[in-house]
């Protein structure tokens, strides 16, 4: 009877185990999908558009209920790079699904723009090294940056030239999905791990644990999902190809010209005899200082080291 009442137990524990893992299936099924479609490419395109327009009806709904016309205009800018395109008597007077629309042609519009001006910069480079080294190179790496954050991008050399660039733009967006979604799931599994850990304690107040975890899980799952199309979006929208500062490659160049200036310094005063004659020459032997004429303190050292007198044997005097 004991030994039947200790397997009951433990499948219901089990059983318990099992339910909050369902969770956490439902959670990467999603997440893996969307990292799926990214990896491959076949939906990635289908995805950002329909993210890009879940983003503007969002934020369109979010600020009509708080009427914050500023606050939008602050967003379009903050996330998307642009101008906002939506008049005040607009906004307060339209629908949001109507706005949605508008605002989805208007970025979309100026994602086809930034993208065109991404192909046009970086094509005369790669067409160069193509001639140049074509025949030994078949991966080159664009670094992108949206003004604070940075990512390299390995890019087909071929594929970015035969499609007229149209590759560097698919190529940019898929790591900037994956790399968005890879970071901010290993945060969220952390989350998820604690919230676990938390909800244990429910039953001493008499709530049933997998409820309130259930119900968090999906408070927090709706925050990753947030967080994920909004910083794929920042990136999407503004990011472009990092560029050296001409004034800080200039510098580094004067920089690079002067090193070996200095290590030669360097090098020759480590070579230097502690007398402080020339590199590579026999060291001579300190004399001492014989009674004679005064000797100032910026003349040479009678001694014959090459040192002013007092840097040498007028130190102590």
């Amino acid at each position: 009877m004991l030994r039947k009442k200790v397997e009951e137990n433990n499948f219901g524990v089990r059983k318990r185990l099992l339910e909050y893992d369902d969770v956490m299936n439902s959670q990467r099924e999603v997440i893996y999908t969307r990292r799926k479609n990214a990896l491959n490419g076949e939906r990635l395109q289908v995805d950002l558009n329909n993210i890009v327009y879940d983003l503007a009806y969002n934020l369109i709904e979010q600020h009509q209920n708080n009427k914050d016309y500023e606050e939008f205009s602050m967003d379009m800018m903050r996330v998307f790079a642009i101008q906002n395109p939506i008049t005040a008597e607009s906004f307060e007077e339209e629908k949001a699904e109507n706005l949605a629309e508008s605002l989805y042609e208007h970025l979309y519009g100026a994602y086809k723009r930034k993208s065109a001006a991404i192909a046009e910069q970086a094509l005369p480079v790669l067409k160069r090294i193509n001639e140049e080294r074509g025949d030994t190179i078949e991966t080159v790496v664009i670094p992108f940056t949206d003004g604070q954050k940075g990512m390299n991008v390995p890019v087909n050399l071929q594929k970015a030239l035969t499609t007229n660039g149209k590759h560097i733009i698919e190529s940019f967006d898929r790591g900037v999905t994956l790399a968005t979604i890879d970071d901010l799931w290993k945060d969220h599994l952390r989350e998820m791990d604690d919230l676990k850990q938390s909800v244990q304690n429910a039953h001493l107040e008499q709530k049933d644990p997998l409820l309130i975890y259930k119900f968090e899980a999906y408070e927090l799952f709706q925050g990753l999902l947030d967080r994920i199309i909004r910083q794929t979006l920042e990136m999407v929208f503004k990011g472009h190809i990092q560029t050296d500062d001409p004034d800080q490659v200039r510098q580094q160049r004067q920089t690079q010209r002067r090193a070996p200036k200095l290590n030669e310094n360097r090098g020759a005063e480590a070579q230097t005899p502690r007398g402080g004659g020339a590199p590579n020459q026999p060291e001579k032997k300190l004399e001492p200082v014989r009674a004679g004429e005064k000797v100032g303190r910026n003349d040479p050292c009678p001694c014959g080291s090459g040192k002013k007198y007092k840097q040498c044997h007028g130190k102590n005097a």
